[in-house]
């Protein structure tokens, strides 16, 4: 049988139907594009900090990533989120989370490229500056993966210290193989990690913990222990091992939490409910209880916090790389845009203000780039005693500052988009809501600022580090140099002063963290970028929102230089 399809209305003597209007003047789909080689300044610092050689896998990244496949992942996996199945249906506890197939790929992709722990796997110079581009651009896409592909990085140098425990989980972890069967940690071909530190009742102050733990008395180590207690938020509880604090019989403790079993039974983590979040939808946060829950020590007795903050340190790091990643996704989509709208006679991007804003946007997410590879160039193995201490600091100092500037970043990139950009059809929506949960993870602004201020008290070396690199641009700018002296002067004198110094912590750490992007823009951005930058953040006619630059800046030269497309 053959079925005629009418084009026209079949009733006699009906008109011819008329097209009531065509769609013209919208941008095309921004997708099938090399993230990585559009993305000049990432790849400018990719080379300069030693991971050139890494360039083939990134750009590989960079086209998977930028694919209409890989989008339409991401749509899925946040538009369909995870699911807390507490029991079967004979009433047994599973505490499964089912997540939509997407999601598994998008994980599984990631962990094949090793963006978790391939710095770590393959330690020669210039791995981790490749494993944190690598993790930019998987989270300028699809951002809530990011969260155990970051905790199995930072976890590592953890149970590198104590090879007791390390040597069951590394290997695991150093696997590019993605196993999300919840079976025995020794039967899977590869392992990831989850955390769990805060509580309802102490948030970030971690001491006012009160899950006991209480050591097994068949252990003659005295290595095993039974939790008891709850986490308030518990990440990515889909993990396969999770590091938490507790408090021991010697004080506050760092535990490896499995949540299944050597012997394959299912280990008592007990998953109340998943977060209800405002952002970060494809990723599980959860809250959960243990009831004699099997952990084993890790580190030292009493000294959890010690044990766990190299962890919280990559952690930071991974927060600022993050921002980073959802300002390229921002800008990206904003200057795609302008290229392709016309108003009032031209296209958006040829239209002045809206040069100023993209250009302005594209300053901010260059300067966050070299500064997120600059800390990642700090962190590479063996990298010295001098970098140690630099990073020490600068990873809170810069984790403050670029985690706050993500969310108004955000915003002004969709209002390029007009109203298009205030709908969810548009990646853009979603991304104002991700930027926030980079400020509050891992230390919210206060905590940051005091954190630096504690620092600089305990370790004096790290404040002498600090400004050391600033002094590679001494001279060059005496708009910075102005300002290094101003902000050296003032802190010198908050610090003689407890209340003063913690009263003033976010403005020492703001001045301290525009110093340093103002010195690396200057070594390593086009001048005219650079001194652009230094104006609009130093200068005296510097103003409170994006679009406002010094007088004779070549907007449309940063914006083409930024566009990945030529403008």
């Amino acid at each position: 049988m053959t079925v005629t399809q009418h084009r026209t209305d079949p009733r006699p003597g009906a008109p011819a139907p008329h097209p009531t209007h065509a769609v013209t003047n919208q941008a095309p789909p921004r997708k099938d594009l090399d993230e990585y080689g559009t993305n000049l300044p990432l790849a400018e610092a990719v080379r300069t900090f030693g991971a050139g050689r890494h360039e083939p896998e990134l750009h590989e990244i960079g086209a998977l990533v930028g694919s209409e496949h890989f989008q339409t992942a991401t749509e899925l996996a946040h538009t369909s989120p995870p699911v807390l199945r507490t029991h079967d249906r004979y009433g047994n506890r599973v505490d499964e989370i089912d997540f939509h197939p997407a999601y598994h790929e998008i994980i599984g992709a990631a962990v094949a490229h090793g963006t978790h722990t391939a710095g770590w796997a393959d330690p020669k110079p210039g791995a981790a500056v490749a494993r944190a581009a690598s993790f930019m651009l998987f989270a300028q896409i699809e951002p809530g993966h990011a969260c155990p592909m970051s905790m199995s990085h930072a976890v590592v140098p953890v149970l590198q210290r104590d090879p007791d425990v390390g040597r069951d989980w590394l290997p695991g972890l150093f696997s590019r193989a993605y196993d999300p069967r919840l079976i025995a940690p020794g039967e899977k071909s590869g392992l990831t990690f989850g955390m769990g530190m805060t509580e309802k009742q102490g948030g970030s102050d971690v001491r006012a913990n009160t899950t006991r733990a209480v050591p097994l008395a068949s252990d003659p180590e005295g290595r095993a222990h039974l939790l008891t207690g709850h986490k308030w938020f518990f990440s990515a509880p889909q993990s396969d091992a999770f590091l938490v604090l507790a408090q021991a019989e010697a004080g506050l403790t760092c535990f490896l939490v499995p949540r299944v079993l050597a012997d394959g039974t299912r280990n008592t983590v007990r998953i109340q409910r998943l977060k209800n979040k405002l952002g970060n939808k494809s990723n599980a946060s959860s809250e959960v209880e243990f009831d004699g829950t099997w952990a084993v020590r890790v580190g030292e007795p009493g000294r959890g916090v010690p044990t766990i903050i190299e962890m919280v340190n990559h952690t930071r790091l991974d927060c600022v790389l993050g921002t980073t990643a959802g300002m390229r996704q921002s800008v990206s989509e904003a200057i795609w845009h302008a290229q392709h709208r016309s108003a009032f006679g031209a296209r958006l991007v040829d239209q002045p203000a809206m040069t100023a804003v993209l250009a302005d946007l594209a300053l901010e997410t260059e300067a966050a780039t070299w500064t997120s590879l600059r800390l990642a160039h700090a962190y590479e193995s063996g990298s010295g005693e001098s970098e140690e201490m630099f990073r020490r600091l600068a990873t809170a100092v810069s984790k403050y500052w670029i985690c706050k500037r993500g969310p108004h970043h955000a915003y002004e990139a969709l209002e390029c988009l007009g109203g298009n950009g205030y709908t969810e059809d548009w990646p853009l929506a979603r991304r104002y809501r991700e930027q926030p949960v980079m400020a509050v993870w891992e230390g919210s602004g206060n905590v940051i600022a005091l954190d630096v201020l504690r620092g600089i008290g305990r370790t004096p070396r790290s404040l002498d580090a600090f400004w050391a690199e600033l002094e590679i641009t001494d001279g060059a700018s005496s708009v910075l140099d102005a300002h290094v002296r101003r902000v050296r002067r003032e802190l010198t004198e908050d610090l003689r002063d407890p209340l003063a110094a913690q009263t003033r912590a976010r403005a020492s750490v703001e001045g301290m963290a525009l110093a340093l992007q103002a010195s690396l823009m200057l070594r390593h951005a086009p001048t005219a970028s650079a001194e652009a930058f230094v104006a609009a953040r130093l200068g005296e006619g510097r103003g409170h929102q994006y679009g406002i630059l010094p007088r004779g800046t070549d907007a449309a030269a940063i914006v083409a230089r930024n566009s990945g497309t030529g403008g």
